[in-house]
């Protein structure tokens, strides 16, 4: 096996370890531990499913929940961009 081969498979990443890597990446991006990312992102998917509820009755009974997910909604987006500027800082 010649020597750039083997300099090609040392440094070359595989999907899997790129994957792998993202799993510490991208909290790290916006400053929080793996745990910390996975207990904000599971709430914010469960938050998700309770608007989409709303949503899904007020579709049905249009005097229920008028204004609650586009309400929801517009909180959920102040809270990623204050969660975006403290990870800028």
């Amino acid at each position: 096996m010649s020597n750039l081969s083997v300099e090609n498979k040392k440094t070359k990443k595989t999907p899997v370890v790129e994957f792998l890597k993202a799993f510490k990446t991208h909290p790290e991006s916006v400053n929080e531990t793996y745990f910390q990312h996975l207990f904000f992102a599971s709430k914010f998917a469960f938050e998700l499913l309770t608007i989409a509820a709303a949503a899904l009755i007020h579709a049905i009974i249009p005097p229920l929940f008028e204004k609650t997910a586009s309400t929801r909604i517009k909180a959920i987006c102040a809270r990623f961009d204050a969660r975006q500027d403290d990870a800028a800082e």
